[in-house]
């Protein structure tokens, strides 16, 4: 499998080099030069299979230049039950006869970027020594929320490895912080940035691009890579777990083999759905993309007018991982639905750099529109879809999540359709505990309490254990305190890493 540049498809390279990389010297993303098909048949014998297998069985058709042997490694290192607390991995919550929740939060960090955090350290380590790399990695990261931790704790001290995560200063959650800058690992740094989430995002993308700063890195023998959705190594394992949604439903009798299911997705920077929509290009059966945003609804506004425009007020929400203007992850999906014209593509990314907005073609717009509904929930709506949620089903949604529920609930109440429907639930509400307790009770049930008295609160009203990874934070020292200009963040690389 050969892998093109989104912005120059004359670039063809090995997944190994893909996952290297990150990022194209172009500034475009990596994508599969072509996709395998899983005729139903195949997906019949997923639905025999642990997750384990399931992973490999998918994974295997993309990274065709690794063993069998260098990706179960890979595999095996990744989704263990010590990890994950359960053997399932990514098990389906059945809420009611035609809504299922797809919960991706089971792991090490209590959010989805741990299903593919936990291997893309194992998947980026085999691509260095495949390509004959000896030079150390760096991991650049930029987060709204959960990558961060999950980053940082798939690669601390992983050998060869060295990983900057930078993160939006007040714009994450009390507990997202706590996660990062208690951080423990002798290869990992930890810094805010003043300015939100797309700050730190275009500061990571600048330092990518600044050919005199990466010939200083060579110099000293670092290499840059990104642990962000924009690595090809980030973004594959996420198909397996719409894959594996499907054929665990399968398997319960839920739904019969061929029968369509609709996927709603929580969605910032585009990954998480656009790993549904490559599962759907593989064969997966799926009737609607459901994209759900919160009030930063510029994802909203494109699916609906084809305009795509981040000359708009950012806003600071309770679903903090969506508070996002530039999802990255589009690209690619405009990449597959112009037919792979690269000059295209290339021509709207620069729009969007220079003017803030592009605008799609009459067809590439039909063709979103037809795979793919969208709306929002704002504040208000998600914290009244997390007490409706609990009051109905005595299930606790986070807020992300609740957005994701809302949203479907618009859709049926616009579409009325009887499809069986995957809603992705990203997030553990322990990572959300004063909103969703704020939802649950009251504003006033949450003042003067700390984080961990709020834990335990959530605790004792839903009925589930905290997860181990949150309730330990409590005695952990806190170990970065850095915040920068955005402008600075070349200079807090430089410094980690010991450099002129």
């Amino acid at each position: 499998m050969q892998y093109n540049s989104t912005r120059n498809n004359g670039i063809s390279i090995t997944s190994a080099e893909a996952i290297k990389k990150g990022l194209s010297e172009d500034g475009g993303l990596f994508v599969p030069k072509s996709f395998p098909s899983f005729e139903l048949s195949k997906i019949g014998k997923l639905a025999e299979m642990s997750y384990r297998e399931r992973a490999f069985a998918i994974l295997s058709e993309f990274l065709t230049d690794f063993s069998a042997q260098e990706l179960w490694d890979c595999i095996n290192k990744a989704y263990t039950k010590e990890k994950f607390e359960t053997d399932n991995i990514a098990p389906v919550y059945k809420l009611n006869d035609k809504a299922f929740i797809l919960e991706l939060w089971h792991g090490p960090t209590c959010a989805f970027k741990d299903m593919a955090l936990q291997i893309l350290p194992h998947l980026l380590t085999t691509s260095m020594k495949k390509t004959n790399e000896n030079a150390e990695v760096v991991i650049l990261v930029a987060t709204s929320g959960d990558t961060g931790k999950a980053a940082l704790e798939g690669f601390a001290d992983v050998e060869g490895t060295r990983i900057v995560v930078f993160y939006p200063d007040n714009s994450v959650s009390e507990i997202q912080k706590l996660q990062m800058i208690t951080q423990t690992g002798n290869n990992v740094c930890v810094s805010a940035v003043s300015g939100n989430f797309d700050d730190a995002q275009n500061g990571v993308k600048k330092i990518f691009t600044d050919e005199g700063y990466k010939n200083i890195l060579a110099g000293n023998n670092f290499k840059l890579s990104s642990a962000n959705s924009i690595n090809w190594g980030r973004l594959v394992p996420q198909i397996v777990y719409y894959f594996s949604a499907y054929c665990d439903m399968l398997a319960g009798d839920e739904i019969k083999l061929g029968e369509k299911i609709n996927i709603v997705v929580p969605t910032g920077n585009f990954g998480n759905i656009l790993a549904g929509y490559y599962a759907y290009k593989m064969g997966l059966p799926v009737n609607k993309f459901i994209c759900a945003s919160n009030k930063n609804n510029i994802l909203t506004d494109f699916i609906r007018t084809g305009v795509y425009d981040k000359n708009r007020e950012f806003h600071t929400t309770i679903s903090p991982s969506m508070d996002i203007l530039i999802s990255s992850n589009l690209e690619r999906l405009l990449y597959d639905l112009s037919g792979c014209d690269d000059a295209k593509v290339k021509g709207w990314m620069a729009e969007l750099s220079q003017n803030g907005r592009y605008a799609v073609t009459d067809d590439v717009k039909a063709k979103i529109q037809e795979l793919f509904y969208a709306d929002f929930a704002d504040d208000d709506e998600t914290l009244a879809e997390i007490k409706s949620c609990f009051d109905e089903y005595g299930y606790v949604p986070d807020t992300h999540s609740a957005v994701a529920l809302s949203v479907y609930k618009k859709y049926l109440s616009e579409k009325n359709d009887a499809t069986k429907t995957v809603i992705a639930s990203t997030a553990s509400p322990f990572k959300f505990n004063q909103s969703v307790l704020i939802a649950l009770k009251s504003y006033a049930f949450v003042t003067g309490k700390d984080e961990f008295t709020l834990l335990s609160e959530l605790s004792e009203i839903s009925g589930a254990d905290v997860p181990k990874s949150l309730a330990e934070l409590k005695n952990k020292a806190k170990i970065f305190d850095t915040v920068c200009e955005k402008d600075g963040m070349i200079q807090v690389v430089s410094d980690f890493l010991q450099i002129g």
